[in-house]
């Protein structure tokens, strides 16, 4: 399957569980050094924003499968 990222650009998915697990990681990930705050601001929208797709997709799946 193929998820767009925040990017626009498209990310193909083979393992949906795993690309969430490392979704959750990342999103919550901080440089020690204050100097890259701005960076992580737009990793984290960047994995926040794949995160919610993902976890929306697998939603839709389960509720497909019932």
């Amino acid at each position: 399957m193929q998820v767009t990222d925040l990017n626009g650009c498209p990310i193909e998915i083979t393992n949906l569980k795993e690309a969430i697990k490392m979704a959750r990681q990342y999103k919550e990930y901080r440089h020690e050094d204050k100097s890259f705050s701005e960076f992580d601001k737009k990793l984290k929208a960047y994995w926040t924003d794949m995160f919610e797709k993902l976890t929306t997709i697998k939603r839709l799946d389960e509720t497909l499968k019932f």
